[in-house]
């Protein structure tokens, strides 16, 4: 079982910046090899896509309304995926979930950007940004 805790969220006001941190641990977090994903869900609206790393690292997606803005990354040593959010904006405002896809079977859509190909969920942190 992999237990995720988001942190890093906060009121913040338009322009400003944030890193939002998303711990990872548990037996099948050993190696953190697994793709991780970041949504997001504002009162009143459905859970949405934000962006996603590969198991590997080595590609990312991005919703189109956080592209250019938002950036994905993980640390392996830690067990821990961040997203550096820049610019941002009072749409931003919203509860943030890191999710796992640890479980087989895997993802195979490109940027496995919908809520069910992830088995793992985080509490999620807030974000507010004020205008």
């Amino acid at each position: 079982q992999v237990q995720l805790v988001e942190s890093g969220g906060g009121l913040v006001q338009a322009g400003d910046s944030l890193r939002l941190s998303c711990a990872a641990s548990g037996r099948t977090s050993s190696t953190f090899r697994y793709a991780m994903g970041w949504f997001r869900q504002a009162p009143g609206k459905e859970r949405e896509f934000v962006a996603s790393i590969q198991w590997s690292g080595s590609a990312t997606y991005y919703a189109d309304s956080v592209k250019g803005r938002f950036t994905i990354s993980r640390e392996y040593a830690k067990n821990t995926v961040y997203l550096q959010m820049n610019s941002l904006k009072p749409e931003d405002t919203a509860v943030y979930s890191c999710a796992a896809d640890s479980l087989p079977p895997y993802c195979s859509t490109t940027g496995c950007s919908r809520a069910n190909d992830y088995d793992h969920w985080g509490q999620g942190t807030q974000v507010t940004v004020s205008s």
